[in-house]
This record gives C-alpha cells, structure tokens and sequence, in this order.
C-alpha cells in the first residue's frame, strides 16, 4: 500500500470516527480493545529509546567519520565527503534526542509516587537522558534544555523553548549525573529493569560504570573551561571505585549488539549490503602505516588492486578519483558483521582520560605511563591483536614519550567506530593535526578546519524561529557548521 492510499484510509477511518461519536454516547466503550494494553510497559519504551538512538546515530560513515579523519568517501564525490552543510542533514538526530528524552519523561512521571520501587528502572532513565543531552550539547552547544520537554499543560504549555548556554547546561548535567552515581553507589536498586534493556541486559553494575564513565568523559571535555568541576569529579571517581565504578575493561564495555536481521542489521553492514561509497582515509592509513599499528590490518582491508593499504584523499572530484580496487575499505570486524556493534563507550577511552588526568597532576590512583599502557592494552585487545605485537607496538613506535599528544594519537585510533567522540577530541586537542577539509570543498579556503558543530534542524528555523536565532547571534554561527568554537574547544588559528 502506498502513503498516499494509507493517508486516504487513514482520513476515511477518521471520518467514520467522527460519525460513531455522533451517533452513540457509549463510543468509549465500543471502542475499547479487551486485548491491548492501556499503558505500555517501561520495558518497552525502554527498549525503544535505547535502540532509536543506536540506530539514529550509529550510523553515521561519511559524515563525523570523515570529520574525524577516519572515513572519506569514493563514490560520488560531489557529496564532498559529507561536509556540504544543511540544515536538514542532522535533524533526525535532534529529534530522536527530544523524542527518546520525552518519553522517558514519561516513565519518570509515571513511577513518581513510587519511586523507591522503581529505583533502577528510574535511573537508567535519567542516565540516557544526560546521554541524550551530552550528544546534543557536543554537537550543536547551545539547545533548548530548562525550558525543554514542557509541552502540557501543567507546565506552562512551552511550545517554543529558549536556548540555554552551553556552559549552564553542561553544569547542570554534570550535577544531575553525580546525584544518579551518589544514589546507586549507595545501592543499587530491586526492580528488573526487563527485556527491553538492550544495552545491558539487565545488568544495573554496567549501567552504573557507564555513568561514570560517562562523567569521565565530560569532565575531560570541560577540563579547559571548568577545570574545578573536571578535577573534583575525577578525582571523585578514582578515589571511591566500589562506590563510583567505571568501564575498565572490554567485558563491561557500552556496546549495543545488533540482532542481525529483519529491520535490525548493524548499520555500517546494513549500508555494506547495498552500497560501496566508503573507503578509508588517507591520513588514517597514512598514520597506521607510519607507527607500524598492528591495529591497521583489522581497522582496513588492503586494496584489492595490489593488496597494498592505501587511504583515499578527501573531497577528490569525479574525474580525480583513483580506481576504487586500489582503495582500502573498512575491516570486517567493524563493516562486515550484520549483528555488529554500535559502541557508546569502549573501555580503553577510561585509561586514556586517566592518562591525560595524571599529566595534569590529578590523583587517578596510577601514572600516566600505566594508565596510557593499559589503554593501548586494551584497544589492542578488541582489535583482536596478538600479545607479542601489542608489546612490539609499546616498546616501538607506541612507547611512551610523557607527552599528552602520545595520549591523544592513540586515543584517536581506539575510538575508530565511536566517530562521534572521535569528532570531539579532534576539536578539543586538534588531533589528527593532519586532518583537513575536502580539497575540493566550496570551503576550501574560507575555512580551515573541518567542521565546529552540528546544524542546527531546519523545523527550529520553522518554528522556534525567534530563538534559535538568538542562538545562532550568541553563538557567531557561519555557513552552518562554523563559528565561535564550543566552550571546551580552546584550539587557536582555526576557523
């Protein structure tokens, strides 16, 4: 049936509703299915918004995988490797952050009166709530937040919501995710969390590392704007592991599991199936190559032509392309598997925040060279590579230099897949320095940097105009992608 028929039947249902209601006081009842829920099981929406948001934003090749400098694009290359900015091009993950958040809103509100009863099933809510949050403030700075979610009518029917500085928002969230870790550290709650956690099965102690992990991550992130609130929250955390536990190693690692089937193929497999647009970048091959990275041989395939790894240039026109045999594509463990993963956080990004904490002087209960050794360890691990040549890496190329950039470059090849926060460490620490914006871009020349942040979607120009433009101003937004820096990206000379 086509949408136009379905848009046809769905009207003449309608109608007829309005008719029935007419004729008949007793529509309610008539109405009534003996056999469907009343209200839907938390589970349920539980398990909607994990895999909503697993598959709105784990998808992404061209777009923040080319803005890391992992994954550039080899066909159609008038695309220019994803950077031609819109404001329609990441709207779908604006509203899956709104959408997800306000259903479990929902939830929140439902298990109120009995909140004790409900103590995981409320706090895994609220931790994918600020994870929600955190992707939108890394990605667009300034969003709707205080004012956010209160479309009823008991709370002011705010149709049209303010945009809150990055910096508030950023604060509140930290506080809101250190109330949730205080509340599980004094104990976990007795309620099943049900069928629907996809991310965990169930596990309550794997949701609780993620949290800290998490506020980890974004202490990290706000470590050159708000370096009290950065230090005291790692510090924190490393200085009460049975209380604040983190992912620290790749068994409890935040990995979503794909079924591998129907509508629910990992969606680099997924994209695999039917298209052949991606290949490997040449600055990512490039470095591989140049550090000897055992890593190379499962992140890239070798080029069919020669076998020979070899990346491709970014923003090359039609005419320019190399043959695609002599390309390198994406290994099979990351492109291949259609019940893959789709990685939220894995467990060598704990080491490398805490190896960049004790350059600072921050008391992570190990040094540096430890916790930077014990990253690459265990990036080395889930890339499958074999114990001889993770200790010729370490005493090679990879040694230790008690330099924070060793940290970053290797940080850099651990969150291949993760291109999202791999987008984030390259605009707070410029890392790759090597990356670039296609040669060929319309941008090439006005900007240097790949870009700062997301678009903001289209619908708020539409209708939230008259705030959004206030962000747009407050924000010094150009060319959509460009501007004033996020508060944490402190790099120079960029624009």
């Amino acid at each position: 049936m086509n949408m136009k028929n379905i848009w046809k039947k769905g009207v003449a249902l309608f109608t007829t509703a309005l008719l029935m209601t007419a004729c008949t006081g007793s529509f309610d009842e008539i109405n009534t299915d003996p056999d469907a829920y009343n209200s839907v099981p938390h589970t349920n929406v539980l398990g909607y918004g994990i895999r909503y948001i697993s598959s709105t934003m784990g998808g992404d090749l061209g777009g923040y995988g080319t803005w890391a400098g992992y994954i550039n694009k080899i066909q159609y290359p008038d695309f220019q490797g994803g950077i031609i900015p819109s404001d329609n091009t990441y709207g779908n993950r604006w509203y899956a952050i709104y959408h997800v958040n306000s259903q479990f809103k929902t939830i929140l509100a439902l298990t109120e009166e009995e909140a004790e009863g409900n103590k995981n099933m409320r706090a895994v809510c609220r931790i994918w709530q600020n994870y929600n949050w955190l992707y939108a403030l890394d990605g667009w700075g300034d969003i709707p937040y205080s004012e956010a979610l209160k479309g009823s009518v008991e709370e002011g029917s705010i149709l049209q919501s303010k945009y809150d500085p990055q910096e508030d928002v950023y604060r509140a969230v930290m506080t809101e995710m250190a109330s949730i870790a205080n509340e599980l550290g004094n104990g976990l709650g007795t309620d099943a969390l049900g069928e629907g956690d996809f991310l965990f099965n169930g596990d309550m102690k794997k949701w609780q590392r993620f949290l800290n992990s998490i506020r980890l991550r974004t202490a990290m992130r706000l470590s050159a704007v708000m370096p009290d609130v950065a230090k005291s929250t790692i510090e924190e955390i490393c200085g009460n592991p049975s209380k604040f536990p983190v992912i620290d190693s790749n068994d409890n690692a935040a990995y979503f599991w794909w079924q591998g089937s129907g509508s629910y193929f990992e969606p680099w497999y997924d994209n695999m199936r039917t298209r052949d647009d991606f290949g490997l970048s040449d600055i990512f091959i490039n470095y591989l190559k140049e550090m000897n990275d055992p890593r190379l041989h499962t992140i890239a395939k070798p080029a069919a032509s020669d076998g020979e790894y070899r990346g491709i240039v970014n923003g090359l026109a039609a005419a320019n392309m190399p043959a695609l045999n002599t390309t390198s594509r994406i290994g099979p463990m990351y492109r291949e598997e259609p019940a893959g993963f789709t990685p939220y956080f894995q467990a060598c990004e704990t080491y490398f925040i805490l190896a960049e904490a004790a350059m600072m002087g921050w008391n992570v209960g190990m040094s540096a060279q430890e916790a930077y050794e014990k990253a690459v360890r265990l990036s080395m691990e889930d890339n499958g590579i074999e114990e001889a040549d993770v200790e010729a890496y370490l005493a090679g190329k990879g040694k230790w230099d008690n330099t924070k950039e060793r940290i970053w470059w290797d940080m850099w090849v651990g969150l291949f897949k993760n291109n999202y926060e791999a987008w984030a460490l390259y605009r707070r620490t410029g890392v790759p320095t090597t990356n670039y914006i296609p040669i060929e871009s319309a941008w090439k020349g006005i900007h240097n940097v790949q870009p700062m942040r997301l678009p903001y979607p289209n619908n708020q120009y539409l209708y939230n105009t008259e705030y959004v433009n206030e962000a747009v101003t407050r924000q010094g937004i150009v060319d959509h992608c460009w501007g004033k820096q996020l508060i944490w990206d402190k790099r120079t000379g960029v624009n």
